[in-house]
């Protein structure tokens, strides 16, 4: 039995045997009674029968007087507060974090004289003398070198804005990882990973303390503005996670249940992301997430962070239906995606396994200033890299309409040309867009590279962002060669029904949003919350079958090399135990050939139910740091009755020390229901009935291991029996099962370090 592996698996027959009642059984009850250590899983089954027990009692109170009427109401209501509470924080911190994003990252290029405290972008809205042909240039903005030295061309300026730029860029990085050093060491990487396990029942204290969620948001925005390949949605998930908890801790319904707690986390994590990764999702969960989603999206609306009044981040407007003949470019988009997902996902484990065993994991501040400044270094010569990512995506989503001023739309245009402006037929590329695809060109294949030795330092990362970027620009790259092959073709076979002369037939931006939804789920590994997804970046409802058909083929072709993705791998590194609901066991082995103890391993420490003296107990306490024990009838007969917590157990022998008179180290503890009468002389027993859960979740020793796992990951079990004919033969522990299905993949079973 490993240290730390045993617990209480409670059911709501508890109330009939007293199991639930340990808060009766202490009369002033200590005050981390049946709290759960750091890095140890929940017991669901438990934790659902406590709130089970105090909604029993909350409801039969309320019969008694106005006032408990009031409290009743006041307890059904504190779910839907919180998550008021939640969205209005989570709305605010996102918008917020979106308006500090686009200020420092423009900072790096300069500075708005009326307002220094506007992007680039906002500094010209508010100008009288921005023209249609140089939009994004006003007098009240200035770069570094016209501010500096008054010159705005010429090898000086140019140097002198690169150098900023690049001192910026590692100014901002050191302030992230240094804060996050310091301050907050759970506040880096994208807590994605994290949030799943923690949702799957484990305890990682302070992950979303308050101090992670004061640092994680402003270090997200000097790590984005750095300029570094990384995005702000996972580490937004995080931060909403972090908000639900804090809200947690002002309602003792969720303070005080783990299960209950785990059910707001999962509400602020926000739906879509929910259906993916929760293991306890009942049905007012749904609609409490539909709430906070609405809360939160009000609030988003009213901060107006993208400036266009809209709550999607990558608006996009088609004016061109796609044709059946596309979904050929489409899927390779999606095989693209695949095998971009399967390069980076391995690339960046072997990276971070290297970070974590060898002395590069001891300087995370050196790491992050070399990647920062190599990053800056080459981002800046190319304007595709230069300027933030969302922005990047942003343009090439774009529709290339008569107004487009990009060097992506930088089409010949014909001058008999007499169409409406929104049904600009296709065209033949001028030197703007040649040009363009050979930095898209570089702008790819440095993003890539770059993207695998960023995610995982010891800063906020995202990966949707940069993710969407690689698909992005791979996608328009082939949307302008295919808009360019059919144009100059036309008369091709596979053209001419779709694609005549003169038509707008082509449209390139739908490419980049389709290659930047397969390299999402090639990462990911995520299809139908995935489309969803892309759907509410884009608004691109009606382009949802080139979407499923990219996101299913990168599925396909990325699970061909390995069926976890990105966030299930890096648990995996990080050796957290979960078990992922969409892995298979087909291994034909048994519950004996796991359970513990094993062969030459020392028996399995168990109570008796009338021999055992509170010494005893103490001792065996003292000795091991397991989490349970189980009760048999005697050591000789091994038959089972039931099992006790050592939390339960340490709280009520300590308690009836101190309110009991005469026990002593020498009483006897009774599990049966009634003590038999002793002599006067003898010590007072301590009956410890009520703290036994007399219907532990047991299995037989045949019982196949495809059933355990099955019951494991559908019941979030800590522990099960394993018996024969009521006779107890063993343990197996959630952590015992990891090290299986380990094991069977050829994979080192130790490298599951938590329990």
């Amino acid at each position: 039995m490993e240290a730390g592996e045993g617990v209480s698996s409670a059911t709501p027959t508890e109330e009939m045997n007293g199991a639930g009642n340990l808060m009766d059984f202490l009369d002033e009850p200590f005050p981390d009674v049946s709290t759960y250590e750091d890095f140890h899983t929940i017991d669901w089954l438990r934790e659902k029968s406590r709130d089970t027990d105090r909604h029993r009692k909350i409801t039969s109170k309320s019969k008694e007087s106005i006032w408990e009427l009031i409290k009743s109401l006041l307890d059904a209501w504190s779910g839907w507060v919180v998550m008021l509470l939640i969205g209005l924080l989570s709305g605010t911190l996102a918008g917020v974090i979106d308006l500090a994003v686009d200020w420092m990252t423009d900072l790096k290029e300069g500075v708005c004289l009326s307002a220094f405290w506007y992007s680039h972008e906002q500094c010209c809205w508010t100008s009288n003398e921005t023209t249609f042909d140089d939009r994004d240039k006003c007098p009240q903005w200035q770069k570094w070198a016209e501010l500096m030295t008054g010159h705005t061309e010429g090898a000086g300026a140019y140097v002198l804005n690169y150098f900023l730029y690049i001192l910026w860029a590692l100014l901002f990085s050191f302030l992230a990882v240094s804060l996050v050093r310091v301050f907050a060491p759970y506040a880096c990487g994208s807590g994605i990973p994290e949030i799943k396990t923690i949702l799957s029942g484990f305890i990682i204290r302070g992950y979303l303390g308050k101090w992670t969620l004061l640092i994680k948001p402003v270090t997200l925005v000097l790590a984005v503005s750095s300029g570094l390949s990384l995005g702000k949605e996972g580490p937004l998930v995080h931060v909403a996670c972090c908000c639900g908890n804090l809200f947690c801790s002002l309602f003792s319904k969720y303070s005080k249940n783990e299960a209950k707690r785990r059910e707001v986390n999962c509400l602020s994590s926000a739906l879509i992301f929910v259906l993916q990764v929760s293991y306890y999702f009942p049905l007012k969960t749904l609609w409490r997430s539909f709430f906070a989603a609405l809360v939160a999206a009000f609030t988003l609306r009213s901060i107006n962070p993208f400036g266009n009044s809209r709550l999607v981040l990558f608006y996009v407007e088609y004016h061109t239906p796609w044709y059946m003949a596309e979904l050929v470019p489409f899927i390779l988009l999606g095989v693209f995606g695949g095998l971009w997902g399967t390069l980076f996902i391995r690339a960046n484990i072997a990276w971070c396994r290297r970070r974590k065993t060898t002395q590069l994991g001891k300087y995370p501040v050196l790491e992050v200033i070399a990647v920062t400044g190599i990053t800056a270094l080459l981002a800046y010569p190319n304007p595709y890299t230069r300027r933030s990512t969302s922005e990047l995506i942003s343009e090439l989503f774009n529709d290339c309409g008569a107004l487009e001023s990009s060097q992506l739309c930088d089409y010949i245009n014909n001058p008999n040309m007499s169409r409406p402006v929104d049904d600009i037929p296709d065209r033949p590329a001028g030197p703007g867009v040649y040009n363009a695809l050979w930095q898209l060109a570089l702008a790819l294949i440095f993003k890539i590279v770059i993207t695998i030795f960023t995610f995982g330092m010891k800063i906020p990362s995202g990966l949707f962002i940069p993710s969407m970027a690689v698909g992005a620009i791979a996608g328009r790259i082939v949307g302008i060669a295919v808009e360019q092959i059919a144009y100059h073709h036309h008369d091709w076979i596979i053209f001419k029904n779709w694609c005549r002369p003169g038509a707008d037939c082509v449209t390139p931006g739908l490419y980049a949003m389709v290659g930047a939804a397969a390299c999402l789920g090639g990462v990911t590994r995520m299809t139908v919350s995935l489309v969803v997804i892309m759907f509410e970046l884009t608004g691109g409802l009606e382009y949802i079958v080139p979407l499923m058909a990219a996101a299913v083929t990168s599925k396909w072709v990325a699970d061909a090399f390995g069926k976890e993705g990105i966030y299930e791998s890096h648990i995996q590194l990080n050796g957290y135990p979960y078990l992922d609901v969409r892995d298979e066991f087909t291994h034909r082995t048994l519950a004996t050939d796991v359970m513990r103890p094993r062969r030459n391993d020392p028996p399995l420490a168990v109570l008796t139910q009338d021999s055992t003296t509170v010494e005893d107990v103490e001792t065996l306490i003292k000795d091991t740091d397991y989490n349970g024990f189980p009760v048999v009838v005697s050591r000789e007969s091994e038959r089972l009755i039931g099992f006790v917590q050592r939390r339960d157990l340490t709280l009520a022998i300590k308690n009836a020390r101190q309110k009991q008179d005469g026990v002593v180290s020498s009483s006897v503890v009774y599990f049966t229901e009634d003590a038999p009468q002793l002599p006067a002389s003898n010590p007072q027993p301590l009956k410890l009935r009520r703290i036994l859960n007399l219907s532990p979740f047991t299995v037989t020793d045949h019982t196949p291991m495809e059933t355990v796992v099955d019951i494991f990951r559908k019941l979030g079990l800590r522990q099960c029996l394993v018996t024969r004919s009521g006779r107890l033969l063993g343990i197996i522990t959630k952590k015992d099962v990891l090290r299986h299905m380990a094991q069977m993949m050829n994979q080192d079973p130790e490298s599951i370090m938590f329990n």
